[in-house]
């Protein structure tokens, strides 16, 4: 059995292009860095500490401003990436973003609930 001339179908069910699917993640990018942000804050405002050392040494110095700044870097980061993959695997650079974010958010809403 041999896997030449094998090709990636560039095409996802429903007539979905990995265009259309990657501004669906990136969008989904923006939503779990709000929830990770917003749900963080929470947290810490509870008494909760920050566990991520990169992060909590971001907030520490600079607050609101040095948590959004890590995650800029991040997108930053990924957007410089892209441009490195064919077309049809570039909607992983926002997956890899946002999974980890909403993540994330959750661990964070359940150790919330925890303290309320």
């Amino acid at each position: 059995m041999s896997s030449e001339g094998a090709f990636l179908r560039r095409r996802l069910p429903g007539d979905v292009t990995p265009v259309d699917l990657e501004r669906l993640l990136w969008a989904l990018v923006m939503l779990a860095l709000l929830a990770d942000v917003a749900t963080t804050f929470v947290g810490l405002h509870l008494g909760l500490s920050e566990s991520n050392p990169a992060a909590r040494g971001a907030i520490e110095g600079y607050g609101v401003a040095g948590m959004v700044g890590l995650k800029a870097f991040a997108i930053g980061v990924g957007l410089v990436c892209r441009p490195l993959l064919e077309q049809a695997y570039r909607p992983i650079v926002p997956a890899g973003l946002a999974v980890p974010w909403f993540a994330a958010a959750l661990l964070n809403l359940y150790t919330i609930s925890l303290v309320l």
